[in-house]
């Protein structure tokens, strides 16, 4: 008869052990470094990070503060605009204003031209996601199971292209540039496309294949507030129609904060233009369609050149500066308590 030890033994021998393997990988017996940091170690790496930081930083601000830029607000100077555009009836009806400016210096090297929005929310959770990415791809999709509620179809069951909030909040102003040279008016060249991003216009945004753009979207119907249909968006150039117009994709990238500016049109650089924008007067001509007044916003038309760290945005050259005074600030201290503990051990010592 068996013992307990021989059918414990043999009950060990058929039953596999969960322990890992005798190895210096799976027992974690690999060879390590582990740094002593002595106080030189230390307070090398909080001054040369500081270093780093604030030379970075001061670069940043100095390459930041030589953008040349100028702002317009046209909000109040075409408020006669803005009046007739509160009345939804009258989405039908043409409203201009114009806007006087003057550059005392010329703007030289590329020059982009920006429309801004303020205190409008395009962080809202539902606004974010109310569009449908496949039928942005050109799919035949039922845009039905998409988040693009409310705006999806009509009451009598036409399908809306584009659907979704985003797209029928599309900014839709138009905007045009003189220049005022000796009793002449001289319109300023603006391109139109090459300002989206290239994975967007090749990859993200695609028009349905189709022999022409009206039949691709034959039984389709544009946004409520839209003026014309997505395949008339730009009647000057067919290849920026549909979903790959460019200001159609650049608006449907939608920004993190409610105040943001988005690229509109870059001045062409030819005839007296070659070198970027002469100092003199100016006027904006504005075709008025987008309305900001129930929401409390403003618009903004912007000038601007950038630079190799971007526009004149010096948000990121101050938290770099912050970040390198913070760091010496800190090397200050722990060589402060350093010093101050060395002398109370070397009193103690003595005693």
């Amino acid at each position: 008869m068996k013992n307990k030890t021989d059918v414990l033994s043999q009950e060990g021998e058929a039953r596999p052990s969960k322990c890992p393997d005798n190895t210096a990988f799976k027992q974690q017996r690999l060879p390590a470094w582990k740094p002593q940091l002595d106080i030189v170690t230390v307070l090398s790496s909080f001054f040369l990070t500081g270093t780093f930081c604030l030379t970075m930083g001061i670069i940043l601000i100095l390459s930041a503060n030589s953008v040349r830029e100028i702002q317009i607000d046209y909000s109040d100077k075409c408020s006669d605009c803005s009046k007739l555009r509160e009345n939804s009836s009258n989405w039908n009806k043409e409203c201009h204003c114009s806007v006087n400016f003057m550059l005392k210096e010329d703007i030289l090297g590329d020059v982009f031209m920006y429309y801004g929005l303020q205190n409008f929310y395009q962080n809202h959770r539902r606004y974010v996601i109310s569009r449908s990415d496949a039928q942005l791809l050109g799919r035949n999709v039922n845009i039905q199971r998409s988040y693009c509620a409310p705006f999806t179809t009509y009451h009598n069951g036409t399908p809306m292209a584009p659907c979704g909030a985003i797209a029928n909040s599309m900014f839709n102003d138009t905007i045009d540039l003189f220049y005022n040279r000796n009793l002449s008016v001289i319109q300023v060249p603006l391109l139109k496309t090459g300002n989206s991003w290239w994975t967007d216009k090749n990859v993200k945004f695609r028009n349905p294949e189709s022999y022409n753009l009206s039949s691709a979207f034959a039984g389709t119907a544009r946004p409520p507030y839209w003026q014309k249909p997505v395949y008339l968006l730009d009647e000057e150039d067919e290849r920026n129609n549909g979903y790959v117009n460019d200001d159609f994709i650049i608006w449907m990238r939608v920004s993190a904060f409610s105040t943001f500016r988005n690229l509109y049109r870059r001045v062409r650089r030819v005839r007296h233009f070659a070198d970027g924008l002469p100092a003199g007067n100016y006027t904006f001509w504005i075709s008025y369609n987008f309305p900001v007044a129930r929401f409390k916003g403003r618009k903004h038309v912007i000038l601007s050149t950038v630079v190799w760290s971007g526009g004149s945005n010096p948000f990121l050259g101050i938290a770099y500066v912050v970040s390198g005074t913070a760091a010496i600030l800190a090397g200050f201290v722990i060589t402060a308590i350093h010093l101050k503990l060395r002398k109370k051990k070397t009193y103690f010592q003595r005693q």
